[in-house]
């Protein structure tokens, strides 16, 4: 087996009350109990997600004082910097930001990092090489320099040495993140980060837990809620009439890229987002679906396989600027161009990515120790910078560890980490903060520069504290279940219902169900160019379904009475429809065990 099951404790007094006053099926009412919804009003509010339940932006921190500041930069006619990220998460954030302030009469410029030549962040070289382009600052000296605000957007927070050089300069900053903070913080003009409203975090709680899992993108959509509330009060010009809902679109991408939880006003913000992605006409998109060769009808998937990695190529590899322009682009004949570029970097990207993959995986095969590697910490001068994160993230589905993967130069290299439930892995790089140059992140992704020779320490380090955190069930997956149930129980009715949990993503998985004891109805057939795929017909007395098991290849399959692990799924072609199985795991049937829920 390939997970450890964890089905979730049957509740069918409660599901049945729930499901009795909500005039929903026990089934989805027992799915919102094990995500943790027992309330009605809850419920209502996951079931039904409308804009109108988005709190306050003002109970963000530090907000009240970043919208303030901008106002003043706009009455006093300051110049506004967007200083924004090269990944989906960022370059969302700035488009947005562009496009809402822009409209309402600030100055703006904005700015991208270059992954390679300025790092990771509110770096001092990218913050240079952004000065350099901007007139007024490229040369001269400081009293002919226009007067300017930065604002750097999914970026900054632990850039406690740049702000301070920046203030020195007669140049503010507003911070608007969401990654983990420094101690201290960067004295900025305001720190908008939804960490401090985290228990013991830097500042004074605000806001509550609700509003410390939102992506730069959903905190940019905040600030622009702020601004237009703001600003209708105090009469700004435009203000009245700007439509933010358009921008949803923007948001959606943003958050569904960045991976945080889909619960809450996420929730809210990705619901929204998704129709307004289904319905715009913003011409950037437009190009981008039409070249990733999307569906009408985009949902989380497709934003997270097909529109995200396109967005993201560009700055893997070189500049995201290219990204940020097709976002901002007003026509499809400027669009269309802009998105065939990115839809080749992606090509690139993925060659490049899976020779370094396929390169780490040979050398890990060799040598991995499942009793003394706790985190994996793999480094060549000649891996691209760019893709070491996305092999992060193929390592640790491979191997079920923290994993880091650093490359990038012989001198000074960078890296990107992935991480796996139970281990902070930006909590660990702080603990190793005297072999790193710089480090940043959050708990399940983080980013670092090192010197070569320091590699070797990390990993001991990395692996000692993992040691001393971690227990053997840590380092095998978990594969929850939602219940048991009998093959009759899947059909059409049941499946439009759960159709209300969507969309699914990080904190609201989609329901996963198991059955059994289980016998094949037919010999298993392997599909797929590569044979990779495997396809069944299960029967359980009762009934029998089409069973899919992707990339299943070589691995073991199930033979006599077996269990299955499944999300239920409609399979529709050639203008027909039946209920499938996307397989996730199996085990020897257990005698004895009735299989209905």
């Amino acid at each position: 087996m390939k997970f450890r099951w964890s089905p979730a404790p049957s509740q069918p007094l409660l599901a049945g009350r729930l499901a009795s006053r909500l005039g929903i099926s026990p089934l989805l009412a027992q799915c919102l109990l094990n995500r943790g919804f027992s309330e009605p009003a809850d419920i209502e509010g996951v079931l039904l997600p409308r804009l109108a339940n988005l709190r306050d932006p003002f109970l963000l921190p530090d907000m009240d004082k970043a919208v303030e500041r901008l106002l003043q930069a706009r009455s006093e006619g300051e110049r506004v910097v967007i200083f924004g990220d090269y990944d989906v998460d960022g370059v969302t954030a700035t488009a947005l930001l562009v496009e809402l302030l822009r409209g309402l009469g600030w100055r703006v410029e904005w700015h991208l990092p270059e992954r390679i030549g300025d790092g990771y962040g509110l770096s001092a070289g990218g913050v240079a090489n952004c000065l350099k382009k901007l007139p007024g600052w490229g040369g001269g000296n400081g009293a002919a320099r226009m007067k300017t605000l930065l604002l750097a957007v999914d970026c900054g927070s632990t850039a406690t040495d740049v702000v301070a050089s920046l203030q020195d300069r007669g140049i503010e900053v507003i911070i608007l993140d969401h990654h983990q903070i420094s101690k201290p913080p960067p004295a900025a003009v305001a720190l908008v980060n939804p960490q401090l409203s985290r228990p013991g975090s830097n500042g004074n709680p605000a806001g509550g837990a609700e509003f410390t899992e939102f992506c730069s993108a959903g905190l940019a959509f905040k600030l622009a809620h702020a601004i237009l509330k703001r600003g209708r009060a105090t009469a700004l010009p435009g203000a009245a009439e700007f439509d933010l809902k358009p921008m949803l679109d923007l948001v959606a991408l943003g958050t569904i890229a960045d991976l945080v939880p889909l619960t809450g006003e996420n929730r809210i913000l990705v619901s929204a987002g998704l129709g307004q992605l289904n319905r715009t006409a913003r011409p950037g998109i437009v190009a981008l679906k039409k070249i990733a060769g999307a569906p009408e009808a985009v949902g989380v998937y497709e934003v997270a396989f097909q529109l995200a990695p396109r967005l993201n190529a560009a700055g893997r590899l070189e500049t995201a600027e290219d990204a940020l322009r097709l976002l901002l682009a007003e026509r499809l004949d400027a669009a269309m161009p802009l998105a065939q570029a990115l839809d080749a970097r992606n090509r690139e990207r993925q060659s490049v990515e899976k020779a370094i993959t396929d390169e780490v995986m040979v050398a890990l095969r060799a040598k991995f120790d499942s009793q003394r590697h706790f985190v994996i910490v793999e480094g060549q001068a000649p891996w691209h910078i760019g893709v070491v994160g996305i092999v992060a993230s193929r390592v640790v589905q491979e191997f079920y560890r923290p994993a880091i993967i650093i490359g990038g130069g012989a001198e000074e290299m960078r890296g990107s980490g992935r991480s796996i439930a139970g281990f902070d892995l930006a909590g660990a790089l702080r603990e190793c903060g005297h072999l790193l140059l710089r480090h940043g992140g959050h708990a399940m992704a983080a980013g670092l520069s090192i010197l070569p020779h320091n590699i070797d320490p990390l990993r001991e380090k990395l692996n000692e504290l993992a040691r001393r955190r971690l227990v053997a069930d840590d380092l095998q997956p978990t594969l929850r279940l939602d219940a048991r149930l009998g093959l009759d129980e899947i059909h059409f009715q049941m499946l439009g219902e759960l159709e209300r949990l969507k969309p699914h993503g990080q904190g609201n998985p989609a329901p996963q169900f198991w059955s059994g004891p289980l016998s094949h109805a037919r010999p298993l057939q392997r599909i797929g160019a590569e044979k990779q795929h495997v396809k069944m017909r299960v029967n359980d007395g009762a009934a029998s379904h089409e069973a899919l098991w992707w990339k299943r290849g070589d691995g073991s399959l199930p033979v006599g009475k077996f269990d299955l692990a499944f999300t239920p799924q409609i399979n529709r072609f050639n203008g027909s429809a039946i209920v499938q199985l996307k397989v996730l795991d199996w085990r020897p049937s257990a005698p004895g065990l009735t299989c209905r829920y």
